[in-house]
């Protein structure tokens, strides 16, 4: 393929269509816990999901990811993400409806409400979860830095309640289903 000269048909192999777009509900090992469920749908890039052996969350657009990782949470009302920390940088931009990111301080939890197309930038290392907080279903854009994106860091409390929900993860950090 001649990349300098890329034909519309060809270059459609690159377009994700908002419509067909494939994603899972259990991508992470908090996805069965109460206020954690969530749609995950990688664009560009694996980003960091853990149920990488499920085909629906490869990347709609098959392109490497070089420096970045691109994907969309789609949830209902009170639902996001765990508390979590990442070894790369992470942008959050609400597409759909406000969305809450908190994150963890030795003061405690500290929370900020994004909404529509406003952006955040979370730095390395800190322990941050989200959730929605419209109605409907909301859709929060997500960006993860570096060609590896490495692993989800999972705050104590989350691993712990996902073991009795029936999700855990192998020693490489993949999702393992126990119940």
């Amino acid at each position: 393929m001649d990349i300098n000269n890329l034909s519309e048909v060809e270059m459609e192999a690159f377009v994700a269509r908002f419509e067909n777009l494939q994603g899972s509900h259990e991508a992470f090992v908090d996805s069965r816990l109460p206020g954690h469920k969530r749609f995950k749908i990688n664009l560009v890039g694996m980003g960091v999901v853990e149920a990488t052996d499920k085909p629906e969350l490869q990347p709609n657009i098959p392109l490497p990811a070089k420096g970045f990782n691109l994907g969309m949470i789609q949830a209902e009302n009170g639902n996001g993400a765990a508390l979590h920390a990442h070894e790369t940088e992470e942008v959050f931009m609400p597409l759909i409806g406000p969305w809450a990111v908190y994150w963890m301080t030795d003061e405690g939890t500290k929370e900020i409400v994004l909404e529509p197309f406003d952006s955040i930038s979370i730095p390395m290392g800190v322990h941050r979860g989200f959730r929605y907080e419209g109605e409907g279903t909301g859709t929060l854009l997500t960006i993860i830095g570096g060609p590896d994106a490495g692993r989800v860091d999972w705050h104590s409390s989350v691993t712990e309640a996902a073991a009795e929900s029936g999700l855990s993860r192998d020693e490489v950090g993949d999702l393992k289903v126990t119940a």
